[in-house]
């Protein structure tokens, strides 16, 4: 097989159809099945189209296609990879339906909240499309379990919202030799492509490591418009459904860039690295896991944490701590505690916030809140490695401190 630096059908998409057809050699799938005259009016808008047919109908029939998180982009690509016709959509999530996912997690609905979101979704599938067999796991995918997960399927589409679990999902892919259509969105802008070692890049070639945690804001943190999820999911859904046609020229080797606010999209190219420790030779790839292994950060001082009921005792005592909010503007606006002073995470990191005016003495103890805690200990680490006597992180962020303080108080 000769690959070119675009990969097309030929290439790339034939492979998967290959599989679906049962070539020997491919990964092999059940029987294609005969379509009886309901299924072919169904799906005839499909169907007309050249590149389907009753033969690529009958082979999406046939797949089977692992979606990785039922929420802002999964809910897109399962409704399109049900409504397309997919045989068998498995869906691995182990949340919730929270009320802030319905701005954007279309899959779900009110009568859904506090249900397992694989069982909302697979309830909304089958009344969608009650020929399609949903499979449910409800886990969160980690580097041990999602090896014998996604080797069952043809095709994998990554709608996590977390880093361990992408680079979980992308390295099984690696070892399975499944393609695994990847997404990343946060406030209106989206990344999209297909990973697949042997014909392109894997996620590793392009981003060898996950950032340090609290660096990458969340969307719980940042914030995302509903709309770009639904684009981007839709996406996703058509890479999915190229690859198991075999149609079309797939997004491997190059990563679709979208701007929601300029409603632009751009193709930059991405190439496999030779020295990725997941899908690189062996000898350059041991070699660059030494040297990433050399560079690693090295780690802070300890930063203590404190409970909010312990923490609401203190600010009610007579020598009270300093309660510093280090979050953005937007998310103060949503909830805050009373009486904090704001100095935020990137004025810890610029070094402008360390300052008596700003938070008083190096010898008045201060406790430290985000929404959950992974960034007031990073601003704790920074403040006592600066010099201050005592810097504690709230436990739980202002989630805790609505749940065990002030139940009266706004989440997000």
């Amino acid at each position: 097989m000769v690959l070119r630096s675009s990969p097309g059908v030929a290439e790339i998409g034939g492979d998967i159809g290959a599989a679906c057809r049962g070539v020997p050699g491919s990964r092999s799938l059940p029987t294609m099945p005969e379509l009886d005259a309901a299924t072919r009016t169904r799906y005839s808008r499909q169907v007309l189209l050249p590149e389907v047919g009753l033969a690529g109908q009958a082979r999406l029939a046939a797949a089977r296609v692992l979606v990785v998180g039922a929420g802002g982009l999964g809910s897109p690509a399962l409704l399109y990879l049900a409504a397309a016709g997919v045989g068998t959509v498995g869906i691995v999530d182990d949340d919730e339906v929270d009320l802030t996912n319905l701005q954007r997690q279309v899959v779900h609905g009110e009568p859904d909240l506090g249900r397992a979101k694989v069982e909302s979704a697979a309830a909304t599938l089958r009344r969608l499309a009650p020929g399609v067999r949903v499979e449910t796991r409800r886990e969160r995918l980690t580097a041990a379990s999602a090896p014998a997960l996604v080797a069952a399927y043809d095709v994998v589409v990554d709608g996590s919202d977390n880093f361990p679990t992408r680079y979980a999902v992308n390295d099984a892919c690696v070892r399975a030799g499944v393609p695994l259509v990847w997404a990343s969105v946060l406030r209106f802008d989206a990344q999209v492509a297909v990973w697949w070692a042997g014909h392109g890049p894997c996620l590793r070639c392009v981003f060898p490591e996950p950032p340090n945690p609290g660096l990458v804001p969340s969307c719980a943190e940042a914030g995302v418009l509903g709309a770009v999820c639904g684009a981007v999911g839709s996406v996703q859904a058509v890479e999915a459904l190229k690859l198991v046609l075999g149609v079309g020229e797939p997004l491997v080797g190059r990563l679709l860039v979208h701007d929601g606010l300029r409603q632009s999209w751009d193709a930059i190219p991405v190439v496999a690295d030779p020295r990725c420790r997941v899908c690189g030779t062996p000898d350059e790839a041991a070699a660059e896991g030494d040297s990433a292994l050399a560079a690693a950060p090295v780690t802070g001082p300890e930063v203590p944490t404190v409970s909010a009921r312990a923490l609401a005792a203190e600010l009610r005592g007579p020598h009270p701590p300093t309660l510093v909010d280090v979050r953005p503007a937007p998310e103060r606006a949503l909830v805050a505690i009373r009486g904090a002073v704001v100095v935020e995470l990137d004025e810890f990191r610029s070094g402008a916030g360390l300052s008596v005016e700003r938070l008083g003495s190096p010898t008045t103890p201060i406790v430290l809140y985000c929404k959950t805690g992974a960034r007031s200990q990073e601003a704790a680490r920074i403040a006592l490695a600066a010099g201050w006597r005592y810097a504690a992180s709230l436990e739980g962020g202002v989630l805790a401190w609505a749940r065990d303080v002030d139940p009266s108080l706004a989440t997000y």
